[in-house]
Parts: C-alpha cells; sequence; structure tokens
C-alpha cells in the first residue's frame, strides 16, 4: 500500500533540488538517499537529503536542472508503505495508525472527538483532535493515558483548561 508522505512545493537553484513539506514521520529513513518515491505516476530515487529552513530538500538520481521536475510542483510524495524498515519503540505509532482514533476522556468515557492531524513541536507531538470543538493534545504520559489500537481509541486526562 502507498502512502502519501509529503508535498513538493518549491525548488531550490536551477539544478532540480525540490522543497518537499513532509506530511510523514521518520523523515530521514523515508527521504534516506537511495529510498524511491512516486510522484504524478513516474518513480524517482533520492540521491541526496538535507533540511534546509523546515523543508526538506531532496535530489533526485538523473535530475540535473530544473526543467525535469518543475512540472511536479505541488504533488504529492507517495512510498510503499513499507519501503523502510523502522523499528518503534514502546509507545511510539506511526501517523496513520493514530489518525481517525477516537479520543475519550478517560474519567467518563466520553467521546471528544478524533485525531485529523499531528504536528511535530520537537519537545512532543500534538494530535488535533476534531469533534464539537477542535482540540490540540500533547502526547505526553501526563496527558494520553492509553492508545488502543485495537478498539481504535484513545484515552486522555485532559490537563485543566485544555478541552475549553
Amino acid at each position: 500500500m502507498k502512502i502519501n508522505i509529503g508535498r513538493l512545493v518549491s525548488f531550490h537553484g536551477v539544478q532540480g533540488e525540490v522543497k518537499v513539506l513532509s506530511d510523514s514521520d521518520f523523515t530521514e529513513e523515508r527521504f534516506a538517499p537511495g529510498s524511491e518515491v512516486e510522484i504524478k505516476g513516474g518513480s524517482y530515487v533520492i540521491d541526496s537529503y538535507r533540511v534546509h529552513k523546515n523543508f526538506h530538500m531532496l535530489k533526485f538520481r538523473g535530475v540535473t536542472n530544473l526543467n525535469q521536475v518543475e512540472h511536479l510542483k505541488g504533488a504529492g510524495l507517495m512510498q510503499e508503505d513499507d519501503a523502510v524498515e523502522i523499528e518503534l519503540e514502546e509507545n511510539e505509532f506511526h501517523y496513520r495508525e493514530i489518525i481517525g482514533l477516537d479520543v475519550m476522556i478517560e474519567e467518563t468515557s466520553e467521546k471528544i472527538g478524533q485525531v485529523t492531524d499531528i504536528f511535530e513541536t520537537g519537545a512532543n507531538d500534538v494530535w488535533v483532535v476534531k469533534g464539537d470543538s477542535e482540540y490540540m493534545i500533547p502526547y505526553i504520559e501526563d496527558v494520553v493515558k492509553e492508545v488502543d489500537l485495537e478498539n481504535s481509541r484513545i484515552f486522555i486526562s485532559p490537563m485543566e483548561g485544555m478541552l475549553e
């Protein structure tokens, strides 16, 4: 199964380097040189990877100028789900496992919404939960008490003011 790992938003220089906004977890592994991505039905092998001003900068094998990739602007980067072997630690999850799960308050089992997006902040991830309102839930031990993948739900103990 192919998953979306980012979007090609712009270019850097005239030698075909592209700027990508990531939609993926584990970007260093997904964008590693030698990894293959699909863009608009074409297959591209990553030749080099670096991070510059919050963008993931990729150079593709065989691409030597901007004209070869200009038509890809705005397109999504797809990759086979299992193209990269990623060892998950305890309490680590792939974004695709978390997005779509129901979020429940631990004490009352009240559903407050579903996870719709995940932001990386550096210190911890923040899960966007949409229900009657939109909430930002930090993925920290004090708040997220249980992730139950089998039953598609997450139990949280919200900090004071978090759900207001």
